[in-house]
């Protein structure tokens, strides 16, 4: 990554201006064209420096579901694992974490019935057990990662 590279995701953390072209603004403040600002979207998720590119909805205000989930992954198959627990579209986000367990995932799905399934299927598709863990309460605490 190139200092435009982080300038891109560091404003893109903070989301696109909701207007009628957010590219232009974004490509604006960054100094760049909006090819580029595309450009360098698509190589970094194509590099998977970015893992997704795509708006955050909430789920639940939506009539869906979500559920936080961790996986204890033996090191020498994580790839393999982290590789099909992304393949699954209600995967919003995947990341390691050093402790025994050390997977964890977000689950969004269009309804409560379908996370157990998708659970189920993550189970029988790497051979690990999937640890289900749905909020009680949610609270938002801006988490923004500068790079």
């Amino acid at each position: 990554m190139d200092n435009i590279d982080r300038a891109l995701v560091n404003e893109l953390q903070d989301g696109l201006p909701v207007c009628r072209r957010p590219f232009d603004a974004l490509s604006a403040r960054l100094g760049i064209s909006v090819t580029e600002v595309t450009e360098r979207v698509d190589r970094m998720l194509g590099d998977k420096v970015l893992s997704r590119f795509g708006p955050m909805f909430n789920a639940e205000r939506l009539g869906g579901a979500l559920t936080l989930c961790a996986m204890q992954v033996p090191e020498a198959d994580f790839e393999r694992v982290a590789e099909a627990v992304n393949a699954f579209p209600e995967v919003a986000h995947n990341y390691a974490r050093e402790h025994d367990l050390n997977m964890w995932f977000v689950l969004a799905t269009e309804c409560q019935e379908r996370i157990a399934e998708v659970v189920a299927d993550i189970e029988t598709g790497t051979g690990c057990r999937v640890y289900d863990m749905p909020k009680c309460d949610e609270f938002y605490i801006g988490l923004r990662l500068p790079v």
